[in-house]
């Protein structure tokens, strides 16, 4: 007879009846007793039978733990909760359920990729946004690693090397640069560079047989956008632009209610991006680098985000720049610019940025019984959105909060997602000419002080590639 089996036996015959039916005090509190004792004793039989197993409810939870020096601390069995393992590696571990729907839930858990399986990047220009942002954010990451470095400063590339574990031998100059292609590590080459050099260093990324991901604006003209485009496709290599914002939660939240028009349907959009500039000598002031002033630079994100948002495109603009001719800022590029968009839907977009004023960067976007407003929409972080409806004689407003994610590792990992799945990217180099256009075309009504006609394009998303998973 087994020792569970011995105690189930023990605790019947203590708790029989007596003559007059009745169990007696002492009888009842031993059964209790024996009650216990087989429960003990299954766990310890259900721990022998799963030894090497996570251990299952019911378990023992008291116990003491003696140290070597004498000290007594209360204790409990090891333990690990349940939990579904899929053997993909991009697949998340499903943990037991513990909050309520009351509560916002949590998970999924991070699914890392391990480090011989991510995609390796090779990082060209070591300034603000390389240093202070894409370097950081691959910590974040779950598919990409940075495994190479260019830059023209010997001294800032060794640094930063030394920094991020970068090998000597994967740290190229702006000469050495086509010597990537000999480097089978880096399969992407993320373009960091001023506008006046994305073109070219673009396609010598494609032609050293490289995945390119460039930074915005994709170029300083159509022209060169195009040569970018075909060079990718000669290559029959992926080129992606860095429109971060098309991959941020709470832009892309606006987006799916304008979508469902939750609120009705959409009809006016104020944007505006603006911030403070003070190194006349930096290179986004000198025109032949940066190819334009405050649009190219920070309005372009209203541009980019009010097209993403509404999944359509502007058919006319009407525009004006204006700059202090006493600011030496502002002695070639614009220090404002203010346009309109006109959209097929019938939605009018009021645009604005300024290169000389304190930091500011929101929308709203009105519709038929509702609006939706997000400050510090353009920026890396901080995100902040209210809505506003009606409700019969109520008026809604509400804070809407959600899970903040990477912007730069997001759109990273989407890029490697594309390549390890051969996909086409979400915001392709098409995305970036199209903003060339008509960037093109807001300057030129800025110059001619007339409204400006866009070729008419009829279908939604026309330039994107397929919907991204950002789980």
């Amino acid at each position: 007879m087994s020792l569970l089996d011995k105690f189930m036996k023990g605790r019947a015959e203590l708790a029989m009846p007596g003559p007059d039916g009745l169990i007696s005090r002492k009888s009842f509190l031993q059964a209790a007793g024996s009650a216990v004792a087989a429960g003990v004793a299954t766990g310890m039989v259900a721990s022998c039978q799963t030894q090497g197993q996570s251990p299952t409810y019911p378990v023992p939870t008291s116990g003491t733990y003696k140290a070597p020096t004498g000290q007594q601390v209360p204790s409990s069995p090891p333990y690990s909760p349940p939990a579904n393992v899929p053997a993909q590696s991009d697949t998340p571990i499903e943990l037991e359920a513990w909050k309520s729907d009351a509560d916002r839930q949590s998970g999924p858990v991070p699914t890392p990729l391990p480090n011989d399986e991510r995609v390796g990047y090779a990082l060209v220009g070591l300034g603000h946004l390389t240093l202070e942002e894409l370097l950081p954010a691959f910590g974040a990451c779950k598919k990409s690693k940075p495994v190479a470095l260019v830059s023209g400063n010997p001294e800032k590339l060794q640094k930063v090397a030394r920094q991020y574990g970068i090998k000597p031998e994967s740290c190229y100059s702006y000469d050495t640069y086509d010597k990537l292609k000999d480097n089978p590590e880096v399969q992407v080459i993320y373009i960091v560079l001023p506008n006046s050099m994305h073109a070219e260093y673009t396609i010598r990324g494609a032609q050293a047989g490289k995945h390119i991901l460039c930074e915005k604006p994709m170029a300083n003209s159509s022209a060169e956008c195009r040569a970018m485009i075909d060079a990718c496709q000669k290559a029959n290599r992926k080129l992606m632009i860095a429109y971060r914002i098309q991959y941020e939660p709470y832009n892309r939240y606006v987006r799916e209610q304008l979508q469902k028009n939750e609120f009705g349907k959409p009809k006016f959009v104020d944007a505006y991006n603006c911030q403070s500039s003070a190194n006349p000598n930096h290179w986004r002031h000198i025109k032949a680098l940066a190819g334009g002033g405050a649009l190219p630079d920070i309005g372009l994100y209203c541009l980019n985000t009010t097209r993403f948002i509404l999944g359509e495109e502007p058919t006319e603009v009407f525009a004006y720049t204006a700059s202090d001719p006493a600011n030496p800022l502002f002695k070639e590029v614009e220090e404002v610019c203010s346009w309109q968009m006109k959209f097929p839907s019938g939605v009018i977009a009021n645009c604005a940025t300024h290169y000389n004023v304190h930091d500011a960067r929101q929308y709203r976007v009105m519709t038929e019984r509702g609006w939706y407003e997000l400050g510090n929409a353009y920026a890396y972080e901080g995100q902040k959105l209210t809505t506003s409806r009606a409700d019969g004689p109520i008026v809604r407003q509400e804070n809407v909060s959600i899970t903040p994610k990477n912007q730069f590792a997001t759109e990273m990992d989407h890029f490697s997602d594309c390549i390890l799945k051969d996909k086409d990217p979400y915001t392709p180099g098409q995305e970036g000419l199209q903003d060339q256009q008509i960037m093109e075309a807001i300057y030129q009504s800025a110059r001619e002080g007339r409204p400006v006609k866009l070729p008419p394009v009829d279908q939604k998303d026309r330039f994107r590639g397929p919907e991204p998973n950002l789980t």
